[in-house]
């Protein structure tokens, strides 16, 4: 188990690859244990996981990436998953994300944020570790960007896509730290027995380097925030665990565990010597009362689509002429099943579409793909593509989930309610009756000057005005019971 997370008389725990939860029995042990995922993406190099309640209800999980700066295979690597406490739902909440073991929600003003762990092998002044402002539906650009728009030597952009274009869909720190110090645990100080003055501030925990000249790390520093929320610098808070001498630099401890004690003290472990300390208070002026936990909130931008409840029904996809396109495929046939291998419970493989009908002018495309019967009026979305050149007439089947396409080159795609890049098939619940499914195809009258990653809501605005012909294809499906795995 790697992360412990209790919200009244129940605990909810992490592995590499499970979350579980249990209650917690009147002597304080726990009950049995239940199972709610066991689908966590392949640890890899980093595996320890996080896990932590958010003052919306959900359960927010750390998941690092399986490499220094790679490609990774599953989209969930490298990011914040945010999910039910039931287990049922789990969406991506942010990305580009090496490794964000610590974070917590700022108890003024309610912002989650989090301690991200810097590539190696830049050298060693390079990568700072990062505290971000974790938002919903940013990606913070591992592994491409790093910093305050540092561009990685080690990768090249794929299929085209430019540095530029990642550093302009990136979400950059809002304060660094020394590089490879390595953070571990952040927690936010809401008790009373620290000065007042500590209300509001973070601790953070470093384990300390393995690969610089001059360690770094090995401490617990404290981050100021101001009366606003807003984090403005570090500084030491326990030092004292490294040391240089005749023999050169040794440690004597490495700081890894944070938390606040129900007495405002702060308590650290050290994963050298196997102890928890604990850090008190006995001056005068201490704050007396706790602060208030952070406002119960939503999202700041929340993946789920507002307004009418499908694109082709929305002003903005509307066009001046009754041109209509014949959408088709050759695995789908209208109002009839889904075939299992283009579902995310199959092989989650996009199907082959095809269309006719185009307009004179019409140069490109824009694909959504979405479900009205997820949630009424507010369907989820299922894929979001542009600039398919219009002249192609189909694609094929199992497109990769990247960013930018080589073929059909310059094709872009933007983010699903999941969270992810690319296709993500049907995947209603459990027993649920038949969901439908909706490729809309809308013909442009000129490519969309639109970043990589964008939303649907994004796109639908920046269709407005370039909608010549569209039409659609509706396809079901329903999954009676768990898939075989083989």
């Amino acid at each position: 188990m790697h992360g412990i997370a209790i919200t009244g008389r129940t605990v909810y725990l992490v592995a590499q690859k499970d979350v579980l939860k249990a209650p917690i029995l009147g002597d304080g042990s726990f009950g049995p244990l239940e199972l709610l995922a066991g689908d966590l993406p392949d640890a890899g190099q980093h595996s320890a996981r996080s896990i932590a309640m958010g003052p919306d209800g959900m359960l927010y999980l750390g998941v690092g990436s399986t490499c220094n700066a790679c490609t990774e295979t599953s989209p969930e690597s490298a990011s914040v998953l945010r999910m039910s406490s039931d287990g049922k739902s789990r969406t991506i909440y942010a990305s580009g994300l090496r490794h964000t073991i610590g974070f917590d929600w700022q108890p003024r003003s309610g912002a989650l944020y989090g301690m991200d762990h810097g590539v190696d092998w830049l050298g060693d002044e390079q990568q700072p570790e990062e505290l971000n402002r974790i938002e919903m539906g940013k990606s913070y650009g591992w592994p491409y960007i790093y910093g305050m728009g540092g561009e990685n030597p080690q990768d090249d952009p794929p299929n085209d896509l430019t540095m530029a274009d990642l550093n302009q869909a990136a979400t950059g720190p809002v304060l660094g730290y020394t590089a490879h110090a390595a953070p571990m645990q952040l927690a936010f100080y809401r008790g009373a027995m620290f000065p007042r003055a500590f209300q509001g501030d973070a601790f953070v925990t470093f384990r300390g380097s393995w690969n610089r000249a001059l360690p770094s790390g090995y401490e617990v520093a404290r981050v100021r925030f101001d009366m606003s929320g807003n984090p403005t610098k570090f500084e030491p808070f326990v030092r004292g665990f490294f040391q240089t001498g005749s023999n050169g630099p040794s440690q004597s401890g490495r700081p890894v565990g944070l938390a606040v004690a129900r007495d405002g003290a702060l308590l650290f472990t050290d994963d050298i010597n196997g102890v928890i300390y604990r850090v008190s208070y006995a001056g005068s002026d201490h704050a007396g009362t706790m602060l208030a936990p952070p406002p119960r909130r939503t999202p700041e931008m929340e993946m789920r689509p507002k307004g009418t409840a499908l694109a082709i029904a929305r002003d903005e996809t509307r066009t001046r002429t009754t041109a209509t396109l014949a959408v088709t495929s050759s695995s789908i046939m209208a109002n009839r099943s889904i075939a299992l291998r283009q579902s995310a419970y199959g092989e989650d493989q996009s199907p082959a579409l095809t269309w006719s009908g185009l307009p004179a002018g019409a140069t490109h495309l824009a694909i959504l793909m979405e479900d009205p019967d997820a949630q009424a009026g507010n369907p989820f979305v299922h894929w979001v593509a542009w600039n398919v050149p219009a002249n192609l007439g189909g694609l094929p089947e199992g497109l990769p989930k990247d960013l930018q396409l080589a073929d059909p080159k310059g094709m872009r795609q933007g983010r699903t309610t999941r969270g992810s890049t690319g296709y993500y098939g049907p995947r209603p619940p459990i027993g649920d009756p038949p969901h439908h499914y909706h490729f809309q195809i809308f013909a442009l009258s000129a490519p969309l000057d639109l970043q990589i990653g964008a939303t649907r809501e994004q796109l639908l605005a920046a269709m407005a005005g370039k909608v010549v012909a569209r039409g659609e294809l509706v396809g079901t499906y329903a999954q009676a019971s768990p898939p075989v795995k083989r």
